[in-house]
């Protein structure tokens, strides 16, 4: 009888460690270049990393901006994204840039923008295509995603056109509409007697009606400016990223600009972006789907 108990323990633990090895997610691999700087002799965050597929050729590239407020975050916060990428035959660049309120919000927007300039002159020497770059971003990099990807005068000023765009996939930004989003920030606590925030987005964004317009996607989207398509990731349930998200898509629509809203269930701001990658997350299988259509440009 003992005997048997012990088989079947023993089987039980070998069916939980293949479980855990199939659902276990895959740790971030190493970049191939670390780092690199994308101003001479500029500020130790302009610099971003590169991961490769070995013997990449020619390969469709992606360029993600990390989130953290505009005031936190760093390029190696990718989780499982450069892996996923690279198995579906991409090279992947993640980018630091300097922060608020080190520097404003023009500045470090145009920062993103010299680093996505640099790529372009340079991301062949790695196997990518500068003609076909996707770029993404979660948090405020979603606005930083989604702004670069509308307002054409950054790219330019690096002698990029939006030609080389293949789509952008903002996950789960509240800014794509900046007075909107400031109103709704500022009526939730106003309503309750508490005093606008002290750090709150009207002050990161210039602190002028005129800013906060200039900075918000919405504001840039029209026809025949090649505007990409737009995968808009969200969570489901938040009350500001989903009506934002829903907000930059019936804008692109109006535009005649392709895009997709997923509003993901069951999960929250920060596990969105994290399970990106996963092979069982919903998230990833419409990012999956959008990456396919898009491929076909």
């Amino acid at each position: 009888m003992r005997s048997i108990i012990a088989l079947l323990i023993a089987a039980l633990l070998l069916v939980h460690i293949q479980v855990r090895a199939q659902t276990a997610p895959t740790p971030t691999p190493a970049p191939t270049k670390s780092s690199v700087p994308y101003v001479e002799n500029g500020d130790e965050r302009q610099v971003l990393d590169i991961y490769a597929p070995p013997n990449a050729k020619d390969l469709p590239v992606v360029f993600w901006i990390h989130g953290g407020g505009w005031q936190a975050g760093d390029k190696s916060d990718v989780k499982l994204k450069p892996q996923w990428f690279m198995d579906h035959g991409f090279v992947f660049v993640s980018t630091n840039y300097r922060l608020w309120p080190g520097v404003d919000m023009g500045t470090l927007t145009r920062d993103v923008a010299k680093s996505f300039g640099w790529v372009h002159k340079h991301i062949a020497e790695y196997g990518g295509n500068p003609q076909r770059v996707l770029v993404g971003g979660h948090s405020a990099g979603a606005q930083l995603a989604a702004i670069l990807s509308t307002d054409e005068r950054y790219l330019k000023a690096e002698g990029v056109s939006f030609d080389v765009l293949l789509g952008c996939v903002p996950v789960d930004g509240d800014t794509y509409d900046v007075p909107a989003m400031i109103e709704t920030a500022e009526t939730r606590l106003r309503v309750h007697g508490f005093p606008p925030p002290k750090q709150g987005h009207r002050i990161k964004f210039g602190d002028t009606p005129e800013k906060h317009k200039d900075f918000s996607a919405v504001t840039h989207i029209a026809s025949g400016k090649g505007i990409p398509p737009f995968l808009i990731l969200y969570v489901n349930d938040h009350p500001d990223t989903s009506i934002q998200a829903q907000r930059l898509a019936a804008v692109l629509k109006e535009a005649g600009i392709a895009s997709t809203l997923f509003g993901a269930k069951e999960t929250n701001h920060v596990k969105l972006n994290d399970n990106l990658g996963l092979a069982d997350d919903p998230a990833t299988k419409a990012l999956g789907e959008f990456v396919g259509t898009v491929m076909r440009k």
